[in-house]
């Protein structure tokens, strides 16, 4: 039997629903399991959502306390499942506990308030994660493979896109991320940082960027209730109205370390495109293209194919690739967003088995967010901004 952790996941949202499965589900995909996820307390904003969340998720213990929870001896994993402007406060508390530490992304709301959060973990010595789950898609990884093994040869050029239209219509509520004192940013922290991660991952760090950060709609209908509307199909065109004071939109121009050059669109106003996240990479002896909307598919072309056989080519993901023999037993079956987070479980707990930091942790997440404040700062101007 595999040693059990006890987990206490802050928060009882969408995210946390999301957390759940996977820490239900790891075990039964990844079996001898590196460690076994016991779902022990479960904390939100009220003992009453707090007892909702524990039904539902199947939590062990429901508390509205995160501090007293976060210094209990008997947890091992403090999972942050919170909006961003709590990040900090409870991932330096459970930094100082000696708990290993779980935090949703984006990791802070700019790139000072990540670093006291990596200060901390580093003090600390535990084990440290960000939630980018994005790149735990198989046919992601099996990119990652491809270029490290020399596949495309050097690469030229990167171009990621992440487009939604969830925020499109004007009379959608105020969410807390179009709020800057909790989100921090708008679509460059919410989704432009899963691309920033990704191009990371993919191609190395980003050394310099361009952009243009507009806001569309600056007021929004004011939320009723105490639950944040993400995506609400309901308008109240009627409702008091309160400021967005964050980007609706980034488009930019990269420079990477190693000379690669490349392009970012991130938008949550996009009519049409629902979660439509492409990744196209440029190399010396080849190329390979994903559409996250087909997320079993990676599109591949090798420049030594014969040249009856140019062209790209469709690489289904399965027991082959990467996580796949934790997965299902032939391509193509169909990998969801459930399966990333059971993928990110996995390495999490692994880390913690072998004491060795995943990828990616908390050093990773503020090279992302010093990213996302070039971005911002060169939005304002509109010039070439380095970054860090």
């Amino acid at each position: 039997m595999t040693t059990p952790l006890n987990v206490a996941m802050i928060g009882g949202g969408f995210m946390g629903k999301a957390h759940a499965m996977a820490y239900a589900s790891m075990p039964m995909f990844f079996w001898p399991a590196p460690a076994i996820p016991v779902r022990k307390v479960v904390v939100d904003v009220n003992d009453d959502l707090a007892n909702e969340a524990k039904a539902r998720f199947g939590f062990e213990e429901a508390s509205s306390d995160w501090r007293s929870v976060v210094h209990r001896d008997d947890i091992d994993v403090v999972d942050i499942c919170v909006p961003n402007n709590a990040h900090a406060e409870i991932a330096i508390e459970a930094a100082k506990a000696g708990k290993h530490i779980m935090c949703e992304k984006p990791l802070a709301r700019g790139g000072a308030e990540a670093k006291t959060m990596l200060d901390a973990v580093k003090d600390a010595g535990i084990i440290h994660m960000v939630a980018f789950n994005y790149r735990r898609t198989p046919a992601v990884a099996l990119a990652r493979k491809y270029i490290e093994e020399g596949r495309i040869g050097e690469i030229r050029n990167f171009r990621g896109t992440y487009l939604q239209d969830w925020s499109a219509d004007p009379d959608g509520p105020l969410s807390w991320r179009f709020q800057k004192k909790i989100a921090g940013s708008g679509a460059v922290g919410d989704i432009g940082t899963h691309v920033v991660d990704m191009a990371h991952y993919l191609v190395g760090l980003i050394s310099e960027v361009n952009a243009l950060t507009p806001t569309y709609i600056p007021t929004r209908p004011v939320q009723a209730g105490g639950l944040d509307k993400l995506g609400a199909s309901e308008k109240n065109a009627d409702a008091e109205r309160g400021p967005v004071d964050v980007d609706d939109e980034v488009v930019t121009l990269l420079k990477f370390q190693n000379g690669a050059i490349g392009s970012l669109e991130a938008t949550r106003n996009a009519y049409g495109r629902n979660n439509f996240i492409t990744l196209e990479i440029h190399g010396t002896r080849g190329s390979i293209y994903f559409n996250y909307e087909r997320r079993d598919e990676l599109q591949v072309m090798f420049a030594d194919d014969p040249g009856d056989a140019r062209g790209f080519r469709t690489v289904y993901t399965g027991p082959a690739h990467p996580y796949g023999d934790g997965l299902w037993p032939i391509p193509a079956l169909g990998i969801g967003y459930s399966e990333t987070k059971i993928i990110e479980c996995y390495d999490f707990f692994s880390a913690i088995a072998s004491g060795k930091q995943p990828s990616p942790n908390f050093e990773d997440g503020y090279n992302t967010e010093l990213v996302a404040d070039a971005l911002l700062a060169s939005g304002q101007t509109g010039e070439w901004t380095k970054v860090g």
